[in-house]
């Protein structure tokens, strides 16, 4: 990139980037450059096609030039801005909380299409391994009376939902605790109607196939849930059954490789399938099980 800032409208930064990513072997090229430029001009990303003639400030390139040395090295471009779009809302992430991803918000879909069903009020949930929040956040934002119950094993974690609770105005609606799934939660806690989570589920056996991006930057423990993947969700599964209330649901996301497992879990619990969901690229992506009215 060359240092006359004369050169260097918007259109001429966003193409030039757009294609060093390609030529690096980036995803979502065009994407990626049009999220930090935006950034650094401090706009929103639509603005940026209304400003193409316009040439950035000495410091807004410099500080954008640093960012795409950042997302070359690999530094997803989420934790280059700290922030993340997610069910239409803005999450606050760092390196502390897995990045927010689509095909988690089935999940949410999928809570929401349950409530629908619930008459008790207020409705009873909790989010198991929040990470940011999203997925708390999200129903606590289309819910009118619900009380929330965001976990995570990260103190750094439960740190970050807390900031998102306090940005989206749900405080009055979402407690974080810091814990290992619902040990986390205080003795006696009362049933709930729902249990949403986004667990770790790869396994370790899968390392090799994971981005290294991914391995490099997001947070270990949201990422691994044992040798084969299914660790983690089994004993969730298991700590589901005795907090539900009747006819209460555990809708959970998983990795399409074992997903059958997932299902043979569920049905050697007390729970009982009720449908799967896949995710936007077609792959089975989120189980939803019920306990007996």
């Amino acid at each position: 990139m060359a240092e006359a800032t004369d050169q260097w409208t918007i259109k001429k930064l966003l193409q030039w980037t757009t294609d060093h990513f390609k030529k690096v072997g980036g995803e979502n090229t065009r994407l990626d450059a049009e999220v930090l430029l935006a950034e650094a001009l401090q706009c929103e990303r639509i603005m940026l096609y209304t400003r193409f003639d316009e040439v950035p400030t000495n410091d807004s390139l410099a500080k954008y030039r640093g960012w795409v040395k950042q997302r070359i090295a690999g530094e997803p471009v989420a934790y280059i801005v700290g922030h993340k779009e997610f069910y239409s809302l803005n999450f606050a992430v760092t390196s502390s909380v897995l990045i927010p991803r689509p095909e988690t918000e089935h999940v949410v879909v999928e809570a929401l299409e349950a409530v629908k069903t619930i008459t008790d009020r207020p409705i009873r949930i909790v989010d198991v391994g929040t990470g940011s929040g999203c997925v708390a956040v999200s129903l606590a934002k289309h819910i009118d009376a619900c009380k929330i119950a965001a976990i995570d094993l990260s103190a750094d974690a439960v740190a970050i939902t807390g900031q998102n609770v306090q940005t989206h105005d749900v405080a009055d609606k979402i407690k974080c605790y810091t814990g290992d799934l619902l040990d986390a939660l205080p003795a006696g806690s009362r049933p709930v109607h729902l249990i949403v989570s986004n667990p770790p589920y790869i396994g370790r056996s899968e390392t090799e196939t994971v981005e290294d991006s991914v391995l490099k930057y997001e947070p270990e423990m949201a990422l691994f849930g044992g040798e084969k993947g299914t660790e983690v969700i089994q004993r969730l599964v298991t700590q589901a059954q005795g907090m539900l209330l009747p006819g209460g649901r555990l809708i959970f996301e998983t990795s399409p490789t074992i997903f059958d497992e997932c299902l043979q879990i569920i049905e050697n619990s007390t729970l009982k399938w009720e449908k799967s969901i896949k995710d936007y690229a077609g792959l089975k992506r989120v189980i939803v099980a019920k306990k007996a009215s």
